[in-house]
């Protein structure tokens, strides 16, 4: 359940950075609303880098390598993609304030994609945001099997080798939970958050 909200006209990207440090992070109502308001969860969804979980049916679709592997070769891209209608989603909370802000933090080297590319065509992806050693999952889609979940075990694996130590997703799902989410108390979650957002920033590329 999340916590209060508050809207806010006037986010700039180093405000949203801000935002993220303490806690708190940006949705919109629809992709068609223009507001945003933040969103402080009583509940943080996070999973344990070290606890991480691949079934053997998808570490074996992996070993296949159906898919190219990239990152931060098509963030706008992969943005857009995520505020995409969907069979399994028919709307989502990204709207073109949201795509603003984070194209800008991208810019400054703070939001990053993960991207699932089958020749020209980009297939799956997902992207967030880095500060400190915390990454803070946003969005992910797929237009093929398994591209996104591809995509996932591709970032946990660089967040470990980068010395990431703190992976946000928010909120908990079943699926997140298959490969290990779970559901930590707000104070819980602000003393890791406080911890990985105190060192230096780490290079996610």
């Amino acid at each position: 359940m999340a916590g209060p909200r508050s809207r806010d006209y006037s986010i700039t990207p180093e405000i949203l950075l801000r935002a993220y440090s303490i806690g708190l992070f940006p949705m919109a109502e629809s992709a068609d609303d223009p507001e945003i308001f933040w969103v402080e969860p009583e509940l943080r969804g996070i999973i344990p880098l070290d606890q991480f979980h691949v079934s053997k049916s998808l570490a074996k679709a992996i070993r296949h390598k159906p898919f190219d592997i990239r990152y931060d070769t098509a963030f706008d891209l992969v943005l857009e993609k995520c505020a995409e209608a969907a069979e399994d989603r028919p709307s989502t909370w990204i709207n073109q304030t949201i795509k603003d802000l984070y194209g800008a933090l991208h810019r400054m080297g703070h939001a990053h994609s993960v991207e699932a590319w089958d020749g020209d065509e980009l297939v799956g992806g997902l992207y967030g945001v880095s500060l400190g050693s915390a990454f803070f999952g946003e969005s992910m889609f797929a237009r093929r099997t398994n591209a996104s979940k591809i995509c996932l075990v591709h970032l946990v694996e660089r967040l470990k080798e980068r010395g990431f130590t703190l992976l946000d997703t928010q909120f908990t799902t079943e699926h997140l939970k298959t490969f290990g989410a779970i559901d930590v108390p707000k104070d819980e979650y602000a003393r890791l958050l406080e911890t990985a957002v105190a060192g230096p920033d780490i290079a996610f590329v």
